[in-house]
Formats: structure tokens, sequence, C-alpha cells
């Protein structure tokens, strides 16, 4: 195994990132160790220690999970804002089958959790900006750096970040192969409840089961709603989507049970607004008047090409695509600051058991993003 010391720039922040537990809180972590808080400290001792007059701010957005903001020195006022924006909390590790927070290194890879999700990708942005320091002033753009809490679930740091800010240009670190993501889908979390009246079992007849009314839901779900979402459709993304992915209900065998709860994940193409939302709770409502809904939406993303930034990625070898996840990137575009997706590794290995990236893709992630950076300094001082 080789000494950190030996590691490449991005490798070196990538394995000490991972060492660091940042799993985001909801759900079932797996870990007592959660939130953002220790990643941002160390996020912040580290820029500060590297980067001569660099401004760095900690802002909470929810209580103990800090945003890392960091804005580098510019040479005139007024430039436009380029961020690079990777998120800092992880998925749950539960079921993991190496060492989340572990960093081991072998055969050319490096494991942990958020290795490809989103670690890796925030280590090549950072050691690209560290490779090219003293040349950040003199950049077409005032360069800027954050770290974001609650990607996972919620994405407060980014409404929080957007609203404070905009930017000529957002780039959201997550793995996507180098390409950059232009258009993404949305999502709801639909949360489900149905009610009833607890008896004994023996005597069904004199209470009301609510797990009867929850399964016509999921079985409508399954035989009318997935085929409508069907027929809303883009030429990158492919089809809406419908998965239901929790059921619970009742107690106890020999209790009629008084309380059922689902949740469901609707995957959104960018055409599907308030009316689709409108019309899908019409549907179920018809069907069950007494379903409890809650939604939790992510948007969808949709930016344009015709901008000099996303021209200078392609010059650089990246390519446009479109991915069926969301992420932060959406958030910042909702607010006006055109927003893309993209680092190194794959999506594939992303909240897996043995999550991984290759050594070699943080290099290249690496090297892409600082020729990304050079490109950007006026002629006369490349």
């Amino acid at each position: 195994m080789e000494a950190p010391s030996s590691l490449p720039l991005a490798a070196h922040l990538c394995r000490e990132l991972i060492r660091i537990p940042s799993v985001n809180p909801d759900d079932n972590p797996g870990t007592a160790e959660t939130g953002e808080a220790r990643c941002a400290q160390w996020l912040t001792e580290w820029l500060a220690k590297e980067f001569s007059g660099v401004q760095v701010s900690t802002p909470e957005v929810l209580p103990g999970r800090p945003n890392v903001v960091a804005k580098f020195p510019s040479n005139a006022p007024h430039k436009p804002k380029l961020l690079f924006a990777p998120h800092t909390d992880t998925v749950s590790i539960v079921g993991m089958t190496v060492d989340p927070f572990g960093g081991e290194i072998r055969d050319g890879r490096i494991y942990g959790r958020g290795a490809s999700d989103t670690k890796g990708p925030m280590a090549s942005m950072l050691a690209a900006i560290h490779n090219v320091r003293d040349l950040l002033p003199q950049l077409s753009h005032e360069i800027w750096f954050a770290g974001l809490a609650g990607e996972e679930a919620g994405q407060h740091g980014a409404h929080a970040l957007a609203a404070a800010e905009s930017f000529d240009l957002v780039i959201a670190g997550e793995p996507t192969g180098l390409d950059f993501v232009h258009t993404h889908k949305g999502s709801m979390f639909l949360s489900l409840t149905t009610r009833g009246v607890a008896v004994h079992s023996a005597k069904p007849e004199a209470g009301r089961n609510a797990i009867y009314p929850m399964a016509d839901v999921l079985r409508f779900m399954r035989d009318e709603i997935a085929p409508w979402l069907q027929t809303f459709t883009h030429p990158l993304l492919g089809h809406s989507t419908i998965s239901v992915g929790t059921i619970r209900g009742g107690s106890k065998t020999n209790v009629v049970p008084d309380l059922c709860h689902a949740t469901v994940d609707i995957r959104l193409v960018p055409s599907q607004g308030a009316e689709f939302e409108e019309a899908l709770f019409a549907k179920l409502r018809a069907l069950c008047p007494e379903l409890e809904i809650q939604v939790h939406r992510s948007l969808p993303l949709f930016t344009e090409l015709r901008h000099p930034l996303l021209e200078k990625l392609t010059d650089q070898g990246s390519r446009a695509v479109g991915a069926p996840w969301f992420c932060d990137a959406a958030v910042f575009a909702q607010r006006g600051s055109p927003a893309i997706a993209m680092g190194p590794g794959s999506i594939a290995q992303a909240h897996t058991c043995d999550e991984w990236i290759a050594l070699d893709d943080l290099e290249k992630g690496a090297l892409f993003f600082e020729r990304f950076l050079r490109s950007l300094l006026p002629s006369a001082s490349r």
C-alpha cells in the first residue's frame, strides 16, 4: 500500500476526504458519525494553508451542517464567477463490504464511501485549482469552490448558496467520466399514508385494514401510472419512470393494521411540471380519497449548450450528455445560474457496497480541469 506522500495530489486528497466520515444523517446512515462538519473543517484548513488570499466561509445550512465556500483572489473586480461545486455528504454505509472510511488502495483503485460520489471529483477539482493557483487572479473568471452539504437528501447546501450568489457557470462535481451533464431528470419522492382502525384479527370486520387501500394504490401505480409516465419523453433522457421503494404496515399478525406507509420514486423529464403533478394527485385521490400524500421535489436540469465555457469544455474533449439521476446543478439553474455536472469516475460505482474510483481517473480529472482553467487565461498570458 502506498504512503499518502507518494500519491499524486488528487489521489492524496481523495484518500484524506474518504477517511473523514460525512454520511448524510437522513434515513438509515449506518453510523453515528454523520454530517458534514468534520469534512468542512478539514477543507477549510487545507484551503487556508494552500492558497494565499483565499476567502473561506462555512455558513451553516442546517444545525451543525455547514457549506464550505471559498473565493479565490482576482486581479479585477466584477469578473463573471465560475463555481466548482461538489457535495461533501455521502450516502449510508449500510451493507458495505469494504471499510467505508479506510481509503484502501489496491489494484489501481481507491475504495471507500464517497470515492466516486463525490469525494473523487472534489479531489480532482481541488488538485486542478491548486496546480494553477498562481494563475487564478489572471483568469477571465473569478474562481469559487463550494463543498455543499446535504445533496444526498434535500439539497440544502445548494439551495442556500444559490439563493445567496449567482454565477456565470456552476460545475457540480459528479462522476460522469468527464463528459458534462447539461440535462438530467428531476424527481418526486412521494410519501404515502393510509389509515385504518385496529382490532383483533379474529374479527377483522369490526375494524378497517389500512394495508388494503395502500395495496390498491400501489397496484394502480404499476398498472396505470407507470404506462402513463412512459408517454412523457425526452430525446436524451428517455421517458419518465416510477418505482415503489418501501412499504410498511401493521404491528402484529393478529392485529388489523391501522397504519400503512409507502414511499415512491418518480423520475421526471423537463416537460413534467405543475400540471403533471396536479393530474397525478387527482388520479390517486380519485382511487383512494383518504390517501395522504407528502412530496419532496428535486428539479430537472436543462442548460443551453450555447455557453462559451461549455464550448471550452468541448474543446478539451468533453461531450454534452444527459443523465437519469438528479444533482445540485438543477438548483442553481433554477435560480438563473447556468449549471452542469461533471467529474472523473463512473456513476456505476456510486452508492455501491464496495465504492471505488480508479487512481488513473482521478489524475485524468485533475489534468482535465487544469487544462480547462488554463484555457481561461487571456491569450497574451498563456
